[in-house]
């Protein structure tokens, strides 16, 4: 008796009750599915120096032939910034190596160069320099024509 009851109540809703209930879940799974997207900018995974995570993202995403904006994030343990850095980059052994203006104190390093495929300028070398410590990382870019 309970169950007819049950049934008969849901069967009388107002149709805009019926539709909200369905638009939840579907929302749910639209942002889920969101989330599980690649982050805007990320055109090479990061790298790992010292007790580092050193990221990469360009501006135009992906990057093209020519100049490109890049930012250098620094984290460390628990994804705390790591601002007491010197990071310089280049896109050649041959070119000089220049330093990244930083971000204000949320460890994030940022310098334009130029990634040309016809010249083979098209990897990222990073020199980061904290204390005594440097050493250089090497980021595969593929620009696009």
């Amino acid at each position: 008796m309970t169950l007819k009851f049950r049934l008969r109540a849901n069967s009388q809703r107002p149709p805009h009750v019926v539709r909200r209930r369905l638009s939840r879940p579907i929302l749910l799974l639209a942002l889920l599915a969101a989330g599980c997207a690649q982050p805007p900018g990320a055109d090479t995974p990061p790298q790992r120096w010292k007790d580092l995570d050193i990221r990469v993202e360009t501006r135009p995403s992906p990057p093209v032939n020519g100049m490109n904006e890049f930012l250098i994030m620094a984290t460390g343990e628990r994804g705390r910034p790591a601002y007491d850095l010197v990071v310089s980059l280049r896109t050649a052994d041959s070119d000089p190596w220049k330093q990244a203006i930083e971000d204000g104190q949320v460890g994030v390093y940022r310098r334009a160069a130029l990634l040309d495929t016809a010249a083979h300028r098209t990897a990222l070398q990073v020199a980061i320099r904290r204390g005594d410590s440097q050493g250089v990382l090497t980021f595969p870019l593929s620009p696009s024509p």
